[in-house]
């Protein structure tokens, strides 16, 4: 497999036609090597227009979906990002590459190993991750720019959206099968917020996030 070409093929067949034209975006795509934070066994599938499956039960996100929300995000340099879901460390490499600092959170052992090599051998310096499960975020060191939770949820908990500052935005995959949005929540003064949907998919459940009884809205 020609890499160059393949990933230059994902940039351009799967990822641009998904509204994602941020040159800066898409230049980061190109820095960023997918196919190092892709399991030895799946490698094949780094550049293909599906999740790649991880160990736990979890999965990389397809790379269309991973790049619309980095868009949709747009972390400055300035910015600290918590990231929930650590998975491959793919997408926090992508985030570090954008932000001041990033703090990733992996509730999956293997995981949070997983994720901390792939993005030391990347020499990604400004991540880090924390084994933990990241459904009441982390207090000790918010409040944050942005959050990303990288996988769906059936709703954000409240105690995650309090820990955006104010400007802050948080982007999560909310719903439940076969019904699923992007959503980006932007924190627009101490007790409100505002949300936008961005686009419908369907991801895996983040680990330790709760489930609720009864429908929500």
């Amino acid at each position: 497999m020609n890499i160059e070409q393949a990933r230059f093929n994902m940039i351009e067949q799967q990822i641009r036609p998904w509204e994602v034209l941020d040159q800066s975006v898409l230049s980061l795509l190109s820095v960023v090597k997918r196919e190092d934070f892709t399991p030895a066994a799946y490698r094949g599938m780094a550049f293909v227009d599906t999740e790649v499956p991880l160990p736990g039960g979890q999965c990389m996100l397809a790379p269309k979906v991973d790049a619309r929300l980095l868009q949709e995000l747009a972390v400055h340099k300035h910015e600290r990002v918590l990231e929930v879901g650590a998975g491959s460390g793919y997408m926090a490499a992508l985030l570090g590459h954008q932000a001041q600092h990033v703090t990733t959170m992996e509730i999956v052992p293997e995981l949070a190993r997983l994720a901390a090599d792939n993005l030391r051998r990347a020499a990604v310096m400004n991540v880090d991750v924390v084994h933990a499960s990241g459904s009441r975020g982390l207090v000790a060191d918010a409040p944050f720019d942005v959050i990303l939770l990288s996988g769906s949820v059936a709703e954000v908990p409240a105690a995650v959206l309090a820990q955006l500052k104010v400007g802050g935005r948080l982007a999560a995959i909310v719903g439940q099968q076969p019904i699923m949005r992007a959503v980006l929540f932007t924190r627009s003064g101490e007790q409100s917020y505002s949300s936008v949907d961005l686009f419908d998919t369907v991801a895996p459940r983040l680990k330790g996030f709760d489930e609720p009884t009864r429908f929500s809205f």
